[in-house]
């Protein structure tokens, strides 16, 4: 049976964050020793017991651009597992503000094989049989997610979250344990596009631009971690387009702003529309006002193919709200 848990985490939570989730009995994953020490407080001023799952870093390559890869021992994330024994002894000194419920790991973004997360759960299981071996009674094993999307559009087979699960299940199930997925970018990623409309095109030595209004302010994965989005003109281009490699670059005042690089384009006209796929995961929510971009529209497009506004445009009058006397 599938069912969905609230899971806090991070490494940097807020006191008053986890005072909230512990009045809400969400599952709290213990990152390091500050936030051990915070937790505690937050169910000292809640008067209540926190259901957590300690963090583990269990050192696994997810084979993946550095930024997005979290498990390995370098990473901000997580606990060594050498330094399992000194929490697991401070849990036991607080039975009133902890209960240990789980471990946790969380490898990395866009991870396109599930050997890694077999190879991470094995891991897992024998830090676990050693945490229950101290008389913890612990039910949960969330091995995180990452899985990635076919971003290059090749119809490449990506695995899925049951795929995910299957490679894990055995091993779970042979502990008695219940196994907690985050399959986030694999379930929306591809379920949204930013659509931009060509500015202009131009040239400066052997390099060619495609400028679009859209920039690194709405969509800033590619200038962020070099990551690929698929690009297409939104309607076939006249008969007579050149085919050219273009660089598919935004108005924003900085040379990391791009789009693609190196893109097999038809030459399109002023005011063409563009499409950048994918965008569902890391658009909208890490874009920003840099260079005082407005964030853009959003749209719904219903089962008939209409569509319904469900995000207004910014105006420059919504970024002046939030100054004094302005």
């Amino acid at each position: 049976m599938l069912r969905c848990r609230c899971i806090f985490n991070g490494n940097g939570k807020l006191l008053e964050e986890l005072v909230l989730a512990a009045e809400h009995g969400v599952l709290v994953n213990i990152d390091s020793e500050f936030d051990l020490y915070h937790i505690i407080e937050a169910g000292r001023m809640v008067g209540k017991q926190v259901n957590v799952l300690l963090r583990v870093n269990p050192d696994v390559d997810p084979q993946v651009h550095p930024y997005v890869a979290t498990g390995n021992k370098n990473s901000k994330f997580g606990i060594r597992n050498e330094k399992l024994q000194w929490f697991l002894d401070e849990i036991k000194r607080h039975p009133e503000q902890l209960r240990l419920v789980g471990a946790h790991c969380h490898l990395g973004s866009t991870i396109t094989k599930v050997d890694i997360f077999k190879d991470a759960a094995v891991l897992m299981i024998h830090y676990m049989d050693m945490i229950k071996s101290q008389g913890f009674d612990i039910k949960y094993l969330n091995i995180g997610g990452g899985l990635g999307i076919d971003y290059f559009h090749t119809g490449a087979v990506i695995p899925s979250p049951m795929d995910l699960i299957n490679t894990v299940r055995e091993l779970v199930s042979s502990r008695g344990l219940t196994l907690i997925i985050e399959p986030g970018r694999s379930l929306v990623a591809n379920s949204a596009t930013l659509v931009n409309w060509v500015t202009g095109v131009k040239s400066n030595g052997n390099k060619n631009f495609i400028v679009v209004n859209g920039s690194m302010s709405e969509l800033i994965r590619p200038s962020l971690y070099g990551a690929y989005q698929h690009i297409e003109l939104v309607a076939p281009p006249p008969p007579e387009a050149e085919v050219c490699t273009y660089d598919v670059v935004g108005p924003v005042c900085e040379s990391a702003d791009f789009l693609g690089k190196e893109r097999e384009l038809p030459t399109p006209q002023e005011g063409a529309g563009l499409v950048v796929h994918d965008a569902g995961a890391y658009c909208m929510s890490m874009s920003s006002t840099y260079n005082l971009k407005m964030r853009p529209p959003e749209y719904w497009v219903e089962a008939d193919g209409s569509l319904k506004q469900i995000r207004k445009a910014e105006t420059f009058e919504d970024h002046l709200r939030f100054f004094e006397g302005l």
